[in-house]
């Protein structure tokens, strides 16, 4: 039977997609730091764990247990993440440490921790759920951005060097979803950068942030779950998949336009 880990299983696109999986007769592994939340996935037949990925403990537990039962994964799906919003001054090097480690150092660990399974049976599949945002940049954004632009040259790196022992690295790219990241990245933001020099900024990105994800905006977890599945399932993958509302408009519009005139976009959809 094939093995699948999931992180960031507790809500949004890491339980949908761990909920399909296990309908395609995954055993899956479905991990993150509120067990409880994943009540659901337990009863449908998930291995629920509880790890931090900031954690190197947490992360080496987690690999014993798989590897002890399964000898590995045959899926990788790294979905644990959030976005660390506030202007570039107002945010602490330390925070801004941590959203790397979320981000990306803990999902680089674990995958590290997988991968000599991977090689050895000549064959697994990466997925590494990225962002529009790793192409493309919004005011107060910075290191979240930075962690996302990081996560894709990480990533095509990785692609080139396991590609030879038949493993796949596949990122996805979503655009507006409705999951809880609009209500993460508000109010943090606001209490950096609501009574500083960004004060007024901040305001019109929190608006406008809310009204982007409010109920019916954005494309649904679970659809997104059944584009990752899909790319799960591919013989042989594309390398991304882009998905969700705005997605594939806003990266043509990067595309073909200067930094100049897309800073002017961006700017007018922040309300500035």
């Amino acid at each position: 039977m094939r093995t699948a880990l999931v992180t960031g299983a507790s809500s949004g696109i890491g339980k949908e997609t761990a909920r399909k999986l296990l309908e395609r007769g995954y055993t899956v592994y479905a991990v993150a730091r509120r067990v409880d939340r994943m009540a659901d996935l337990e009863k449908l037949g998930a291995v629920t764990l509880g790890m931090d990925i900031t954690r190197d403990a947490d992360v080496r537990s987690v690999v014993d247990r798989v590897t002890a039962e399964h000898g590995g994964v045959d899926v990788l799906v790294n979905n644990a993440g959030f976005g660390l919003y506030g202007a570039i001054e107002d945010t602490t090097v330390d925070d801004a440490r941590y959203q790397f480690e979320v981000n990306l150092f803990g999902l680089a660990r674990l995958t590290q921790l997988l991968l000599p399974h991977m090689r050895e049976r000549g064959r697994g599949k990466i997925v590494n759920i990225s962002s529009i945002g790793g192409k493309v940049y919004t005011p107060l954004g910075g290191w979240y951005h930075a962690t996302k632009h990081a996560l894709e040259g990480w990533s095509d790196t990785l692609r080139l060097e396991v590609s030879p022992f038949g493993v796949d690295v596949i990122v996805i790219e979503p655009g507006v979803i409705e999951t809880e990241f609009g209500d993460v990245l508000t109010e943090p933001m606001l209490r950096r950068s609501g009574s500083s020099a960004y004060a007024g900024l901040a305001r019109r990105v929190a608006a406008a942030s809310r009204a982007n994800y409010a109920p019916g905006k954005g494309t649904s977890a679970a659809r997104l779950a059944e584009v990752i599945v899909g790319a799960v399932a591919a013989r042989r993958p594309r390398t991304r998949y882009v998905a969700g509302r705005y997605a594939r408009p806003i990266l043509t519009l990067r595309r073909w336009l200067s930094d100049r005139a897309f800073d002017r976009l961006v700017m007018r959809a922040a309300g500035g």
